[in-house]
């Protein structure tokens, strides 16, 4: 993602920064979803899952980036915190 572009983007929840997740952080997350551990903001569960992601600051929620564009609505953000995903 475009480093420039990266910089403008904020979490519409929390107003954090957005950094990308690493490819670790993927993984243990598409093994959450596969395992029907990750709530979306909506309440509903993910069910795909994730190629690339923005993760806040404080590691607790993450915004999917499909085809290149990210995913920022508050409804589709990943709850990190309940499926037990920790970021660095």
């Amino acid at each position: 993602m475009d480093r420039k572009l990266l910089d403008l983007l904020a979490c519409p929840t929390t107003r954090q920064p957005l950094r990308p997740a690493d490819a670790r952080m993927l993984h243990d997350l598409n093994v959450a979803i596969a395992g029907g551990a990750v709530k979306r903001g909506d309440g509903s569960a993910q069910s795909t899952a994730v190629d690339a992601a923005l993760v806040t600051a404080d590691g607790r929620l993450a915004y999917r980036i499909d085809d290149g564009i990210p995913v920022l609505l508050a409804e589709e953000s990943l709850d990190l915190t309940t499926c037990g995903i920790t970021v660095a």
